[in-house]
């Protein structure tokens, strides 16, 4: 092997290429990785950063879910206590109205055994008197006749 110029030649031209990148294209291509490198790993804090909120939310989103659920069971209950009193009110207005309704019809029906019986005295009286002439075969005068109605009604 022969070492002459071109030899020579071709090692300082490698030798400036070199210098020439690792002074001007080196350092851009550093600083783009290392820029690169910053990025995705702000990018990775970021998502786990992200993560943990959404496991916060997540966990939050539970507890709100489970106090609603809690507070609907709440409602629920209580209206369910609201039915059983207005039916046990309505039972209690429909006795009273019931026992009213009775007292009333209890009351018609006195009065009107009252009245029936005061009707009967009085056919029974007028029949009695019917009989009475008959038997008599005569007729009775109208003083004597109301004296014996009003007596024979106080005796039933």
């Amino acid at each position: 092997m022969n070492i002459n110029l071109t030899l020579f030649g071709q090692m300082l031209a490698f030798f400036f290429f070199v210098w020439f990148c690792m002074r001007m294209v080196w350092p851009p291509i550093v600083a783009a990785m290392v820029a690169r490198q910053e990025q995705i790993a702000e990018g990775l804090e970021t998502a786990e950063r992200a993560k943990k909120d959404l496991s916060l939310a997540q966990k939050r989103a539970t507890d709100e879910i489970k106090k609603a659920r809690g507070e609907a069971a709440e409602i629920i209950e209580q209206a369910r206590k609201r039915s059983a009193q207005m039916i046990e009110e309505a039972k209690r207005e429909a006795r009273e109205e019931g026992e009213r309704l009775k007292a009333a019809a209890t009351t018609d029906v006195q009065q009107e055994v009252q009245r029936a019986k005061e009707s009967l005295r009085k056919e029974v009286a007028t029949l009695a008197m019917l009989g009475a002439e008959r038997i008599l075969e005569r007729d009775v005068d109208a003083a004597a006749h109301a004296e014996m109605l009003e007596r024979l009604a106080a005796d039933l």
